[in-house]
């Protein structure tokens, strides 16, 4: 029974500090407490009734997880705004609701359902005080989608999910976009949370094109979805044995790896004495982009302790991302062993890319995703020894602004340039063009695509797939690389070409984290403070335009609610560059993108001093572009601060500068630590919580450098000081 006063308490806490929010809060929470959400652990629900957890009940009752750029995604947890069994539940109902209403012409509905190897451990300690009373602990994605197959197959749907009868298997998001095709499928769901960290679950929802949808149909779906409670669902074992629901055939997992043997079309000869290193990140990749490369017999090898692990255990930070260098740090040192120049990695789902290349001096280079981007479309249409293809190419408004260049030296060629953020609107354009031969002013087939490219480390090159996929970068990349250093060249030596050859462009990404209901509220501030006060300048130069997706008058009427988070986008442009500004649709975060445009003074310079002298610019454009959007919220990081890693929230990032630096001089200037692995001991400690259940040492280093160049002449007699910056170094 619930303890009323306790009860009462908490409400009234609730409204107190969070207002409206938590007014919302406390509606969620007694729904919940009253058991009639399916799954929901109202038992547990009641320990969360102490002051001390004011703040995780709020944020965990405060909305529903919201239905994202194509699905949810957040925290493992109790509550509406958690990924739980209850809202795993309702979101499928919701999705069931949908397909009958949606397709009502037709007799059988079929769907196909996916997992990655995600298992809820909370590392983060986040439940800590249920002291082993914890029914999530251990929950996998595998055992969501198990609960999803029951919903369906309730809901009188026929499901495919992968060797039903196992306790383990994988099914990665390219794989699940080719077989709804090949199904003639009503749609399909993914359980994965993409690359966020191992305490995150979420749920991906797939169109009858095997895309995710895009509005007004998502709004539809998400309306459905959080209108479901009456859960309808028909026990695992009795749908099996009612057919309800069925194994995968392995034709159709050859098919499609036969799809990207067919597109390498033996443009090389893969050489066996070179080996490349790719690793899965301890996700599904080995399914796909493994077993193509495989296929082709190029040759790789894998970290041992780098195959599917839904904790993610061997990768630093715990955070399974391409787009984090730090992701592949134990990968390039197994590379090293094995004398390998090339690290290729794919996420969790396997649906994104990462590339880290050895240079001459034996130092490793990251590739960002607009770097290769860059380097496959080159590769793909316009290298002498490449297919040189010729057709469309795809890319939004984030992507690199070099793609146009490749595309117009191509010629006979198209581009679409100017699309939102999100391969859901790159997979509709082509949905455009299948139904009605033309997009805007353009007149192809879907099947004269190129390359659909983002920066988030994505690439779609059949049209057959609808979503990004690592493995045709891996393929193609891989034998780059093998013929490449056979020449004594390096994939930097070719993307520098590139750049020579076409002009001096880079971008730089960042993200300012920002968790909670307090990190959306910053967030809408920021864009709000843009809006209403947008700036003259920026980064030091005059503002010339800036582009407001919101602007109806401009881009049309808004059709849904689901189409105002996309276009929540601001492009302010300069003379030297383009800034592009959005709040994360997946993630608690602000992004913005610094796109550095050629110049003159660039113009000149040849190989490193080119990408060094355009990377730096781009660099310190992008931090002080961090620090004037901070001023927008009254916030301002100094040098350290900016320096630290972007997974890490903004929170965490002004502690350190306000407590940690300060603390860390005066145990420096005392002496207080014999010996350097006492020092660090200390370091990890004072910081843990920047990086729960990870190591955070690695995320200093650049901050620590820095900080001890600047006080090395005022503790020039601390030998800690040098030993710590020659940690920090390493």
């Amino acid at each position: 029974m619930v303890n009323t006063e306790k009860l009462r308490n908490m409400s009234n806490l609730l409204i107190e500090k969070y207002g409206r929010s938590g007014e919302k809060a406390v509606e969620n929470l007694n729904v919940w407490l009253s058991g009639i959400i399916p799954y929901s652990y109202p038992e547990i629900i009641r320990k969360h009734l102490d002051e001390c957890h004011i703040g995780l009940l709020f944020d965990a009752f405060w909305q529903i997880v919201p239905f994202g750029t194509g699905g949810r995604r957040g925290k493992v947890g109790y509550g509406p705004n958690r990924i739980n069994l209850a809202t795993v539940a309702m979101t499928v109902q919701g999705h069931c609701n949908y397909l009958r209403n949606y397709f009502t012409g037709r007799k059988e509905l079929v769907v196909i359902v996916a997992n990655d190897v995600r298992v809820f451990h909370d590392i983060a300690g986040t439940y800590r005080f249920l002291e082993g009373q914890h029914p999530l602990l251990g929950l996998s994605a595998r055992a969501l989608g198990r609960l999803a197959c029951e919903i369906y197959a309730g809901n009188g749907i026929i499901v495919y999910f992968p060797k039903p009868e196992a306790e383990l298997a994988v099914l990665g998001t390219p794989e699940l976009s080719f077989l709804i095709g090949e199904f003639d499928a009503a749609g399909g769901v993914n359980i994965s949370a993409s690359h966020n960290p191992p305490d995150d679950n979420g749920i991906k929802v797939y169109d009858q094109y095997g895309s995710q949808p895009v509005a007004p149909d998502d709004q539809i779906l998400a309306d459905a979805m959080d209108q479901a409670t009456n859960i309808q669902s028909l026990p695992f074992e009795k749908a099996l044995e009612q057919n309800m629901i069925r194994n995968i055939p392995d034709a159709l997992h050859e098919k499609y790896i036969s799809t990207y043997v067919a597109l390498f079309d033996n443009i090389y000869v893969p050489d066996q004495n070179i080996p490349v290193v790719f690793t899965p990140l301890c996700g599904c990749g080995l399914t796909t982009a493994g077993e193509v490369l495989e296929r082709l017999k190029i040759p790789f090898i894998v970290p041992p302790d780098q195959h599917p692990d839904g904790s993610f255990s061997a990768i630093p930070f715990k955070a399974p991302n391409p787009e984090v260098p730090q992701s592949t740090e134990p990968a390039r040192v197994f590379a090293d062993e094995n004398g390998s120049g090339i690290v290729l990695s794919s996420d969790p789902d396997a649906d994104r890319i990462g590339v880290e290349i050895k240079l001459h001096d034996g130092s490793w280079y990251h590739f960002d995703g607009n770097q290769i981007a860059t380097v496959l479309c080159y590769f793909l249409m316009l290298d002498p020894s490449g297919p040189k293809r010729k057709g469309l190419v795809i890319e939004t408004l984030v992507t690199t602004r070099i793609l146009g260049r490749i595309v117009e030296k191509a010629g006979n060629s198209f581009l679409v340039d100017d699309l939102l953020v999100g391969f859901k609107y790159m997979a509709n354009v082509l949905k455009i063009l299948k139904k009605e031969g033309r997009y805007r002013n353009i007149s192809c087939s879907p099947q004269q695509l190129v390359m659909a490219s983002e920066e988030s480390h994505g690439v779609l090159l059949v049209p057959s797939i609808l979503d990004k996929d690592a493995t045709p970068a891996c393929m193609y990349l891989a034998v780059l690389y093998q013929k490449l250093r056979k020449e004594g060249k390096t994939l930097l030596d070719y993307y520098i070409q590139i750049l020579e050859e076409l002009g001096v462009y880079d971008c730089v990404n960042r993200s300012i984290m920002m968790i909670g209901a307090e990190g959306i509220a910053k967030k809408d501030k920021i864009m709000e403070s843009l809006r209403t006060l947008p700036p003259k300048a920026i980064a030091g130069f005059p503002v010339k335009k800036i582009v407001d997706y919101w602007d109806e008058t401009v881009f049309g009427p808004f059709v849904s609610n689901t189409d105002r988070l996309p276009r929540n986008v601001l492009q302010i442009f300069t003379d030297a560059f383009v800034i592009s500004i959005r709040p994360s649709g997946t993630e608690p975060k602000m992004k913005f993108y610094c796109h550095l445009l050629p110049d003159e003074k660039l113009a000149s310079m040849r190989g490193m001093e080119l990408l060094n002298a355009a990377r730096k610019e781009a660099e310190k454009t992008a931090r002080v572009v961090y620090n004037e959007l901070l001023e927008r919220i009254d916030l301002q990081l100094g040098e350290p601060g900016l320096l630290l890693p972007d997974i890490i929230d903004i929170g965490c990032k002004m502690a350190f500068e306000k407590t940690t630096i300060d603390q860390l001089h005066h145990v420096l200037a005392k002496n207080t630590y014999k010996n350097i692995n006492d020092l660090l001991s200390w370091l990890c400690k004072e910081t843990s919580g920047m990086t729960p259940g990870a190591d955070p040492l690695p995320a200093l280093k650049k901050a620590i450098t820095y900080l001890c160049s600047q006080w090395e002449e005022k503790l020039p007699s601390v030998r800690l000081l040098k030993e710590l910056k020659d940690w920090s170094e390493q």
